[in-house]
C-alpha cells in the first residue's frame, strides 16, 4: 500500500472570540479565530477532495473573509477540479458542501445518516438548520438521482489505505476520513473537531445534535490515528503553523503528511 500526501488548504477565514468556540463559552474568552479548509489526498495515481467548500457570494452572505478560491488553489497543486473522481464530504454544512460547479464528473461519499438527518424532520427547526443552506442539500439530492453519490453506513474503505468513519455528535452524520501516509494513519476530523481545543480539553464546539456523542468521538478518533499530532482538525489557524506550506512562497496551503513544524 503506497502511502499518500495529504494536503490542507485555507480558503476563507472568520474573526470571533473563544467563548463562541466552546459549549458553555470560555472563563478566558480572548480572540479565537476560525479558519476554514478543505483537503486533498493524493496518491499515484488517484486523488480524492475531502470538503468543498463555498463560494465568495456565501462568503458574504455569512459574513466571512474569502481568502482563496478552492479551484486555484487544487490547480497549484497539480489538480484539476474538472478531473476529479471522488469527493468526500464529511457533512452538509455550508462550508462544507458548496462550490457545486467544481467537480461535475465526482461522485461524492457520504453518510446515510447525513443524507437523512438533513432531509428529515430536524430541518423543520431553524436553529438545527441554519448551518445548512437548502441549496446545497438539494443539490446533494439531485446527484442522487443523477448517480453520482455514493452512501456509506457507519465505517467503509473507499479505497486501499482511506477510509471514512461515521462519528455523529456535531451532525447526526458526520464522517471522518482515515488516510495512510507516510507518518502513519492520518485522520482528517473534519468538524468532529473544529480546534484541537476542543479535543485536548473535552469542551466540544457548541453546535451539537448530541453532546455525549461528540465526546465520544474524541476517543474514537485518537484510537483511528497512529499518533495525535496525526489528528487534523476542521478549523483550527494552528493547523498552518504545524505543518510546512506546500508550494514555498503560497500561503494557505500546507502539507499535512510532513514532518510538523511544531509538537501538536
Amino acid at each position: 500500500m503506497h502511502p499518500y500526501e495529504v494536503y490542507a488548504i485555507r480558503y476563507a477565514h472568520h474573526e470571533r472570540r473563544a467563548s463562541q468556540n466552546f459549549l458553555g463559552g470560555d472563563a478566558d474568552d480572548g480572540p479565537m479565530p476560525m479558519d476554514y479548509f478543505l483537503w486533498a489526498i493524493k496518491g499515484p495515481d488517484i486523488v480524492y477532495i475531502v470538503d468543498t467548500g463555498f463560494d465568495q457570494a456565501m462568503a458574504k452572505k455569512r459574513g466571512r473573509e474569502f481568502l482563496l478560491a478552492p479551484e486555484s488553489a487544487l490547480q497549484t497543486l497539480g489538480i484539476s477540479h474538472e478531473k476529479v473522481r471522488d469527493v468526500i464530504v464529511t457533512h452538509l454544512h455550508h462550508d462544507h458542501a458548496g462550490n457545486h460547479h467544481l467537480f461535475p464528473n465526482a461522485t461524492f461519499h457520504l453518510q446515510d445518516r447525513e443524507m437523512a438527518y438533513a432531509t428529515g424532520r430536524a430541518m423543520c427547526h431553524c436553529c438545527m438548520r441554519l448551518p445548512y443552506e437548502e441549496g446545497d442539500v438539494v443539490q446533494m439530492v439531485r446527484r442522487v438521482f443523477a448517480g453520482r453519490v455514493r452512501f456509506h453506513d457507519g465505517a467503509r474503505e473507499i479505497a486501499p489505505g482511506i477510509s471514512v468513519h461515521h462519528m455523529g455528535g456535531h451532525t447526526d452524520g458526520i464522517q471522518c476520513v482515515r488516510v495512510y501516509t507516510r507518518r502513519g494513519y492520518m485522520v482528517l476530523a473534519s468538524d468532529v473537531a473544529h480546534y484541537y481545543a476542543n479535543m485536548e480539553q473535552g469542551r466540544p464546539f457548541p453546535f451539537l445534535t448530541n453532546v455525549p456523542d461528540s465526546l465520544e468521538a474524541y476517543a474514537r478518533l485518537r484510537e483511528l490515528a497512529s499518533a495525535e499530532n496525526l489528528i487534523i482538525p476542521g478549523h483550527d489557524p494552528l493547523v498552518l503553523r504545524r505543518f510546512p506550506l506546500a508550494v514555498p512562497g503560497v500561503d494557505g496551503i500546507v502539507r499535512l503528511d510532513a514532518e510538523p513544524l511544531h509538537s501538536a
